[in-house]
């Protein structure tokens, strides 16, 4: 027989001798390297561009992918004939030019760039006025999480229905419902930017939040007005229709006051204002998808801000100044006449504060018109800051004993601890903020000493440990009669 005779070989009997299990390994082994190569992306040889960058890739074998951009100036390099590609084959007798197995050595292992994952588009919910909650159940959800605040709540609850109602409703008829725009005074720590987290939370509706002290007037350092409404874009993932849904809280708002005695232009002061009066009314605004400046080389969409709620919040320091000096004119001399101290210590002052102390202190007449409602907030005393610690649905005591619980560790509180720890924060003067920084201070040593010992089952922490007299009170598993602890 000759080396050019065929042999004709019977298919169906070559797959008989082959066994089936190792059929199923082929072919199990071939599913997996497919899946593998469909979750990374083919990476050009020439340029290390990803597909996804560089669109399709052109195959050659031994796993070569090249992109069709440098597919298509190699084949320009060579129609230039900068090379003569005849001479350079006859001076290497015997060899080809290209070869393309003499180059799976010198091959680089190919870059493996997993491929992004295909996001399903989340369906937009479309606001019902049968589904939106009423108002005294906005404020029950708010009670669950704030304590106090309960003419804050209230003014909240209504005008984030009314609002609502409004964008539900559209212009059904002829009669136009204008915006519920708010304005909250507060001192620091009296729980502001809690309260507006915890209604866009309730209302499931994307929240931006944003400080008004880097706002600058357009072209000048800082950020435009248009970046805080690009910043809500980004927390509606995007969403433009789901975006002009949401809430903006824009605090610090009193550090754009108009500058009283200032020389240079005022970017940061009345400028700022005067540029956030369109946006409050409501207009359609150029702004940058995926990034929070138009310089950015990023498209820009249009938003409009019609039915977007705005909530501005600040502490408004010297404010109280301005309304004791209001009330005092109005002191006089006589039997009925009131005492010129007679505000002097009243700490409730602020929540009588009217539009005209406000222009005293800064804010523009346009912009105040912008934000029709406007409420206080107290500040917190000695009971409410005791309420703080244990009432909340997530107060913070409730969120050691749960990190305690997982140690099987049962932490407690008794009264004269509680007030200890409020009393404490009243001194510091900053609200509930220094509640969390007083209880970590004293809670240290007790979160490093209890995993090393399995046989603690309960801490109770008492007034003397928080005053440094004393020690927490430590029961063991295994024990009625707990212990005194000596000062950690």
């Amino acid at each position: 027989m000759s080396g050019n005779d065929f042999i004709i070989v019977d298919s169906d009997k070559e797959e008989e001798s082959v066994p089936t299990e190792e059929k199923k390994e082929v072919t199990v082994s071939e599913n997996e390297e497919k899946k593998q190569e469909d979750e990374y992306e083919k990476v050009c040889f020439m340029c290390h561009r990803p597909e996804s960058a560089a669109g399709k890739m052109i195959e050659l074998p031994n796993h070569i992918t090249i992109c069709q951009s440098c597919m298509q100036r190699s084949f320009d390099t060579m129609t230039n004939g900068s090379v003569d590609f005849s001479k350079l084959m006859n001076s290497i007798p015997g060899i080809q030019f290209l070869n393309l197995s003499d180059l799976e050595n010198a091959i680089p292992k190919r870059q493996k760039i997993k491929k992004k994952k295909e996001t399903k588009e989340k369906p937009v919910k479309k606001l019902n006025i049968k589904d939106m909650p009423v108002p005294h159940k906005i404020k029950a959800r708010l009670d669950e999480y704030v304590v106090g605040q309960e003419h804050a709540k209230k003014a909240m609850s209504v005008a984030v229905y009314n609002h609502y109602k409004r964008v539900a409703s559209g212009t059904l008829d002829d009669i136009e419902i204008e915006k519920s725009n708010m304005l909250m005074i507060g001192p620091t720590g009296s729980g502001k930017t809690y309260l507006v987290k915890t209604l866009a939370k309730l209302l499931d509706v994307p929240l931006a939040i944003t400080d008004a002290t880097s706002l600058t007037e357009a072209g000048y350092i800082g950020d435009d007005i248009e970046s805080v409404v690009s910043k809500l874009l980004a927390a509606a993932d995007n969403d433009v229709e789901r975006a002009e849904q949401g809430i903006i809280f824009i605090d610090e708002i009193d550090k754009i006051a108009k500058k009283r005695n200032s020389s240079q232009r005022d970017v940061s002061g009345e400028s700022v204002q005067q540029e956030m009066l369109k946006i409050l009314e409501g207009s359609e605004l150029e702004v940058p998808v995926g990034a929070n400046s138009k310089n950015a080389m990023v498209p820009l969409t249009s938003v409009n801000t019609k039915n977007i709620l705005f909530i501005c919040g600040g502490a408004f320091p010297d404010l109280d100044i301005i309304i004791r000096e209001r009330l005092s004119k109005k002191t006089s001399m006589g039997f009925n006449a009131e005492l010129k101290d007679k505000y002097d210590k009243d700490k409730d002052l602020v929540s009588k504060v009217t539009v005209e102390d406000l222009r005293k202190f800064g804010m523009i007449p346009e912009f105040i018109g912008r934000l029709p409602i406007i409420f206080t907030l107290q500040g917190l005393d000695k009971e409410m800051l005791v309420k703080i610690l244990k009432e909340p649905r997530n107060a913070i005591l409730k969120q050691y004993q749960k990190l305690l619980a997982l140690d099987e560790v049962s932490l407690d509180f008794d009264e004269g601890a509680l007030e200890a720890i409020a009393e404490k924060a009243m001194e510091k003067d900053t609200g509930a903020r220094a509640l969390r920084a007083i209880i970590e201070e004293f809670m240290l040593d007790i979160m490093y000493e209890i995993p090393k010992d399995d046989s603690i089952g309960q801490v109770t922490i008492t007034r003397e440990y928080i005053e440094g007299t004393g020690g927490p009170v430590i029961r063991l598993r295994s024990q009625s009669v707990p212990l005194l602890s000596q000062p950690v």
